[in-house]
């Protein structure tokens, strides 16, 4: 560019080389697109002098100058791309008025899934980011700004599939094609009446056909309408989920849609990340991108590789991450965009239905030919012998379409359709008041299977205990004291040291995945699980005020607890510049770390066998007592390499908490109403054993004849010692997530029960996956629970679950009562058309009747039926087992006993009522036929109160 001659300047290049005007925008923009554009210009100069003096140097130089140009070459890359980048994402002037620096584009683009480090790296990293979008990483966002971020940014929404009108279920519904068929019917009844009978007689069976036609498809329209309607508000419900962020200073619980770009995002183990972002800070945080990139193996986010993507699954640790995308600008939004929502799946017993409905209308179908069939051969029969076959007439087309009509409505009236609507409404309905009940069901299979349940394998923690915990007793420097009240505390604060109260504090305060923070009233509030909560709450009440002193110590490193280690640890800097890891967890597992204990003078003293031993009696007498148990102990670390982990053994402990969690009231009454129900219902923990079964004997679980037992006794069991042992299993303590996965598949392949998993953590969700129903705690679940699970309980409460099982079991039922109803109905209804068919030569219930009793049986009879709720009765009969028949012995009793009564009352009328009833006249037949219209309908009404 140089060699033209012309006289140039940065400014006249940006103008010409990338439509950048002079004055547009001024300031900081412009001065670093003017100093990237000087960079590529003296890069080139430089590697046109390089080349032009190449061919005069020996090799090493050759390689040396060879690279110098790969170098320039490459920041000349990297200047063009950040160049490109600017004009692809130009800033909207209602940006520029806002203060903000970057597109909600470009933002995009840093962190999708293709994203470029040296983009992000060209933006200053997190800071330069967090600066342009007016965000403080310690502090948060203001209130203030959600409104204008929303506007400008976008929402953290997905685009929904505009609903369906009701014009749009009316249009399917007369897609059927009998209905079609008949329309036709109906069309050549009218031509051909009003050229035999003129107006108005002649119209009165066309119009009747078609009135009933549009009866039918407004009927069946506005049913769906409404359960299109109801499910679309439960998606809505199912997309309530609460996330913290850090706004105006404070951590707060927000709703996931009203997350906003520069939100300080707060992630943990078991979270689904909800937006795109950057990782601020954390510890050990895994990532599950496989929902989005299909790579199985999990993704470790640092600061050196800090891009978070929605729709990804924390597996392990902690962190903060600020959010850069959020809505249809995120990876997880652009491909939810490209899918198409096809509604509700058909659930098992809608499938099992509509093979029904199939069998039927064929058999339908077989009638409805031979009616048609019959009535066409006696009707040429009699032609022949009266008028002569070549003799024909209007009337006689006419007669041929009634009995065409009537064989196309048999085929209407045998295809059960109110089959799968039945279902659909009892299911719609089922939900609903489960949802009153504080359960979300987010399958609809969940709730007949639920019916079937035979046993129900479920967490201790909040669902049969309240999951208030508090400290009720602790154990330190052989000392055991009750602190359940203030007097107690200091009674405990007089019993030990100072030097073992600092440690004791020190460790309670920086080994905990919970944060006191302030509410909008001024109040000091606990963030985090209430075992945890409880932990940090006593350490309040012995020194409060260390707590800010303490949490500002560096934490070096931190690995949160999960179900599998059942401990956390943390490894902190000393103020005096030496380390020092704390590690609380399950008692037995934290005691075998430790080799020394703390003395009540705060001196390190070995632990004895002797001591030891002590200390686990002290652990089963808390355990007794209904108290779950945890340890605390720390170890002074001279130093540390990068690759090391947290130690893990020659800890020194330091106490032993006994904590307890009430049981719910009204858990003992739920649990004695299974088993009444033929329910059996085992307790899952990960508790100590012996606290397991004073809280399973205080809620009447565990009998005499059960036993309980420790997770890891089922690996060392062979099959046929596990399949003797599995019907005694009431309580299994210390249990692993895959203790609990063996025992559900256990259970599943060796007794063909149908089990029911409660879960609330991450590594639940292979049992919940792999149960009949998975039940997930809407309070202390986690979001990758609640993904896995098919129903969510809202209140973590056991007596929901018992619910749940009512009104399965009442949904399973109802649907055999309608079932029931509409056989009968269609049996009779073919039988009676095919044999006066055959025998009289007409058919006595016309198309126009047997369209409204369509009508009625299919919608009306389905509501009525199918909605019936759950009584105390049904808690009173075993489950029905897994392959049983749903039509019943007893069911085909009714039918048939039902449906030969009919038969004799209408066939008596068909062929006696004149005589009986005494019935004379020119309108004797058409009054039998009604007699018998009626009779039939009484008689489905007599049916259905039965």
């Amino acid at each position: 560019m140089e060699s033209s001659g012309r006289s140039w300047s940065i400014d006249s290049y940006l103008n010409e080389h990338f439509d950048i005007p002079a004055k547009n925008p001024p300031g900081e923009a412009r001065l670093r697109w003017r100093r990237a554009v000087g960079l590529v210009v003296r890069n080139r100069r430089r590697r046109f002098r390089m080349f032009s003096g190449l061919h005069a140097v020996d090799d090493s130089q050759r390689r040396k100058i060879l690279g110098k140009v790969q170098v320039v070459i490459n920041v000349h890359k990297a200047a063009l791309q950040f160049i490109n980048g600017v004009r692809r994402y130009p800033l909207s002037n209602d940006l520029i008025k806002e203060g903000f620096c970057i597109s909600p584009d470009e933002l995009s683009a840093i962190t999708g899934m293709h994203e470029d480090p040296t983009i992000f790296k060209t933006h200053g990293g997190i800071n330069g980011i967090s600066r342009k979008i007016k965000t403080s990483l310690e502090d948060g966002i203001s209130e203030t700004e959600i409104e204008t971020r929303q506007k400008l940014y976008g929402t953290n929404k997905h685009a929904e599939k505009p609903p369906r009108s009701f014009w749009m279920f009316v249009w399917d519904a007369l897609h059927d094609l009998t209905l079609i068929i008949l329309m036709v019917c109906a069309v050549v009844s009218l031509v051909v009446g009003l050229a035999t009978k003129g107006w108005p007689k002649g119209i009165y069976d066309g119009l009747g056909i078609i009135f009933s036609i549009l009866l039918v498809v407004l009927v069946t329209a506005s049913s769906d309408y409404k359960q299109s309607r109801k499910f679309m508000e439960l998606d809505r419900e199912k997309q309530k989920i609460y996330v913290r962020v850090t706004r105006d200073s404070k951590t707060k619980k927000v709703l996931v849609h009203d997350l906003v770009v520069g939100d300080i995002l707060h992630l943990s183990i078991g979270d689904v990340v909800p937006a795109d972002g950057l990782f601020v800070s954390g510890y050990s945080l895994m990532i599950d991108e496989s929902s989005l990139s299909g790579e199985s193996e999990p993704v470790h986010v640092s600061e050196e590789k800090p891009f978070l993507h929605a729709g990804s699954k924390v597996l392990d640790g902690t962190a903060k991450m600020l959010v850069t995308a959020v809505g249809m600008r995120t990876e997880w939004g652009k491909i939810m965009d490209t899918l198409n929502d096809d509604g509700v799946d058909e659930t098992p017993l809608q499938v099992k239905l509509n093979g029904v409905a199939t069998i039927i209308g064929q058999i339908g179908l077989v009638f409805a030919i031979l009616t048609f069939l019959v009535l066409l051969v006696r009707f040429l029969v009699d032609k022949v012998m009266h008028v002569g076959l070549l003799n024909w007439s209007a009337n006689d087309a006419l007669t041929i379409v009634n009995y065409f009509a009537i064989a196309v409505t048999i085929v209407v009236v045998a295809v059960p359709e109110g089959l799968p609507l039945a279902v659909t409404l009892s299911l719609a309905f089922a939900m609903k008041k489960l949802m009153s009940d504080k359960a979300l069901v987010r399958h609809l299979a969940a709730c007949e299977t639920m019916g079937s349940a035979s046993c129900i394998c479920t967490d201790k923690t909040g669902t049969l205990t309240t999951n208030h915990m508090i400290v009720d007793k602790v154990w330190i420097s052989d000392v055991s004291k009750s602190v359940s009240c203030d007097t107690n505390i200091n009674k405990l604060k007089a019993a030990i040291s100072e030097s073992v109260m600092e440690i004791l504090i020190q460790g309670i305060f920086v080994n905990t995945g919970s944060e006191v923070v302030k509410g909008d009233d001024g109040k000091r509030n606990i963030l985090g699980t209430p075992t945890e909560a409880a932990l940090l709450e006593f350490g309040l009440s012995l020194q409060g005020d260390l707590y800010d002193k303490y949490n500002k110590l560096t934490r070096l490193r931190v690995e949160p607890f999960n179900s599998v280690k059942k401990k956390m640890s943390v490894l902190i800097q000393l103020p005096n510049g030496g380390l020092r890891s704390f590690c609380k967890g399950a008692s037995e597992i934290i005691l075998e770390q430790c080799g020394t204990v703390l003395n009540s003078e705060g001196n390190i003293t070995p632990l004895s066998e002797m001591q030891k031993q002590n200390i686990l009696n002290i652990i089963n007498s808390f355990a007794s007592e209904a108290l779950r148990t945890l340890c605390i102990a720390f170890k002074d670390v001279n130093e540390i390499s990068d690759d090391q982990t947290i130690p893990e053994d020659g800890y020194t402990l330091i106490a032993l908490f006994g904590i307890k969690d009430p049981v719910r009231p009204g858990v003992r009454d739920a649990v004695m109403t299974c088993m009444a129900a033929g329910i059996k219902v085992r307790m899952v923990t990960g508790d100590n054993i012996n606290t397991a079964k004073a809280i399973a004997k205080e809620c009447g679980i565990l009998t005499e004849d059960g036993i309980a037992i420790e997770g890891r006794e089922l690996h060392d069991k062979s099959t046929d010692e596990l399949k003797e042992l599995l019907p005694k299993i009431e309580v299994m303590a210390r249990s692993l997530p895959m203790d609990k996965y063996k025992l559900v598949t256990s259970l599943e392949s060796m007794y063909q029960e149908v089990v029911a998993v409660t879960g609330d953590g991450t590594n639940d969700a292979p049992a919940l996956r792999e149960s009949d129903i998975g039940l997930a705690m809407g309070i202390a679940g986690t979001e990758v629970a609640k993904e896995n699970a098919d129903v969510i309980i809202m209140d973590d409460n056991f007596s929901t679950i018992v619910n749940i099982a009512r009104w399965g079991r009442a949904v399973y039922l109802n649907i055999q009562k309608f079932v029931q109803f509409q056989l009968t109905v269609n049996i009779v209804a073919l039988i009676v058309n095919f044999v006066s068919a055959c025998i009289v030569g007409i058919a006595p219930l016309t198309a126009v009747q047997l369209l409204w009793v369509n009508m009625i049986m299919d919608t009306l009879g389905a509501l009525a039926l199918a909605t019936e709720p759950p009584n105390d009765e049904m808690m009173k009969r075993p489950p029905v087992r897994r392959g049983h028949s749903f039509i019943t012995r007893v069911m085909w009793r009714n039918i048939l006993g039902q449906g030969l009564y009919q038969l004799l009352v209408l066939g008596t009328l068909m062929f006696a009522g004149k005589r009986l009833l005494k019935i004379e006249g020119p309108y004797a037949d058409r009054t039998t036929n009604t007699l018998i219209f009626n009779s039939f309908v009484f008689c489905q009404a007599e049916g259905d109160t039965k």
